[in-house]
């Protein structure tokens, strides 16, 4: 699947903030039809950093979103993506 169809865009909330600091987290907003490793082989494709670990899950509203657990520091990741 092509990567820039699989992340829609980051999201940036108070929980996703408190994950990047905390956890070393960021959330994305992903297609529907992406799965973990489609997540995981975006991430490495298009910002160059390994992902440990990919949570999705489906939000009320018919969204998907994507946690994933960064190996390098997501803040560095945030403020290049203009979150922070």
């Amino acid at each position: 699947m092509d990567p820039y169809k699989v992340i829609i865009k980051p999201l940036s909330t108070e929980k996703s903030l408190r994950m990047m600091e905390a956890e070393n987290k960021l959330m994305f907003l992903i297609s529907k039809d992406a799965t973990k490793a489609d997540v995981k082989a975006a991430i490495l494709k298009l910002y160059n950093m390994t992902c440990l670990k990919v949570n999705t899950y489906h939000t009320v509203t018919g969204q998907k979103r994507a946690y994933v657990k960064l190996k390098e520091p997501a803040i560095d990741l945030a403020t290049k993506l203009g979150l922070m």
